[in-house]
């Protein structure tokens, strides 16, 4: 298998899977019996979700003279893939088991007929959404992008690998957000080429009505400089100045640290919360926060356990080591402000869960107002169409206050989308 710096890539899990189905796909495909709608105990607003970029999305959104460049479905080997340039991006589905027994679930490439429609299409998304007890929701690429548009940064043809990224974000704002403006927050993919022209899409989008944008975790992962860099300060000041959150969904830096080659696939499935740990830290000892004060940071798909043991580390290194540790012009400039690392932390980042009993049994230094719900819808890991069970054994313990800024109103706040007054 092959690995970047010891890491195994997502690359490299496809590869295996391929390997161990030989190429082959199954015979059937099951659907389970529709779902009955949960009561509502609670107003949810998930803020990690995904679509399924649908075989029409470019269709008339790129400039005239990338007509025979578009992107689109060929079909190969009985499955139906993106041809974007040359490559052939296997994975239409990436995951999307929702509504299929357990026995079935795969990362195969997968046919659209084989997966439930609410992947793909808004109209059966709210329907899904209605079934799930999910008031609104914020939807991240498939594997097409990549989490944080990676795919199309990549382009050989860098004008075109921008214009197909200024398609998904007009697919996104036009299509699939703005048929119920109440029920899905918009979320932008990244131009990673160029920071000055991320920041130029940032201020275009936030005028057009993106709450948020998808970023990586790592841009490293992609060959791109690090966070601790000044290279996407321009990017970052676009953000603050627009109040467009910076969501860091876990696995878009395209790997897992410390899973070793010969490791079963649970394994990167258990640790992937080790992500977000070390991405929280490389954004706080950047001096991100620091530097863009006011700049709101969303650990999407990054779960809350994890929190209370980072919060305890930063107060202690600092304490102890940041003599040594840091350079002399970083200890100086950590003195100076007004809040230390580990209060930078719980200021400028919200955290993001699906079921973390853990987190919620320590609230008192996480904080109610840094945790939010998220369903992930259609992946494996996701909680339809549960997710109003799952939120009531999670925060239905919890004083109403607390259980609705986790459940709604955080969310709320954070990506400025109001709830209806009859709903919540």
């Amino acid at each position: 298998m092959a690995t970047t710096d010891d890491q195994v890539t997502m690359d490299d899990y496809l590869a295996i899977i391929r390997a161990k189905e030989g190429g082959s796909r199954r015979g059937s495909v099951t659907f389970l019996p529709e779902p009955v709608p949960y009561e509502r105990k609670h107003t949810i607003i998930s803020v990690d979700d995904h679509l399924v970029e649908p075989p029409d999305m470019f269709e008339g959104r790129l400039p005239s003279k990338f007509d025979d460049r578009v992107p689109r479905i060929v079909e190969k080997d009985g499955g139906e893939h993106w041809l974007f340039e040359d490559n052939l991006i296997v994975n239409v589905g990436f995951n999307a088991t929702a509504g299929r027994p357990t026995e079935e679930w795969s990362m195969e490439p997968t046919r659209f007929s084989e997966m439930r429609r609410g992947c793909w299409d808004i109209h059966a998304r709210v329907k899904d959404m209605d079934l799930d007890g999910v008031q609104a929701s914020l939807n991240f690429p498939s594997f097409l992008a990549g989490f944080a548009g990676t795919k199309f940064s990549k382009a050989k043809d860098q004008e075109f690998g921008l214009a197909v990224t200024r398609a998904w974000n007009d697919w996104h704002i036009e299509e699939w957000a703005a048929p119920y403006p109440d029920r899905i927050i918009p979320v932008q993919i990244t131009w990673l080429s160029d920071p000055e022209i991320a920041a130029q899409e940032i201020r275009k989008n936030a005028e057009r009505g993106f709450k948020a944008v998808s970023f990586s975790e790592d841009p490293t992962g992609h060959g791109l400089p690090s966070i601790y860099s000044r290279h996407w300060d321009p990017f970052l000041a676009a953000c603050e100045e627009t109040d467009t959150v910076v969501c860091l969904h876990i696995g878009s830096s395209t790997r897992t640290p410390g899973v070793r080659a010969d490791a079963p696939l649970i394994v990167p499935v258990n640790v992937l919360l080790l992500n977000a740990y070390l991405a929280a830290a490389d954004w706080v000892w950047s001096e991100v926060p620091l530097r863009f004060p006011n700049i709101k940071i969303a650990m999407s798909e990054g779960g809350a356990s994890w929190v209370l043991s980072m919060f305890d580390r930063l107060n202690y290194v600092y304490k102890r080591h940041a003599g040594w540790a840091l350079e002399p012009e970083q200890a100086e400039r950590w003195k100076r402000s007004d809040v230390t690392p580990a209060e930078a932390f719980l200021r400028n980042f919200w955290f993001c869960t699906f079921d973390d009993p853990s987190a919620m049994r320590n609230l008192d230094v996480i904080g109610a107002h840094n945790v939010m719900l998220e369903s992930d819808y259609p992946h494996s890991d996701g909680t339809w169409p549960h997710t109003q069970a799952v939120a009531e054994a999670l925060v239905g313990h919890l004083p109403r206050e607390e259980a609705e800024l986790i459940t709604y109103k955080n969310a709320s706040r954070l990506f400025r989308h109001e709830v209806p007054a009859h709903i919540s």
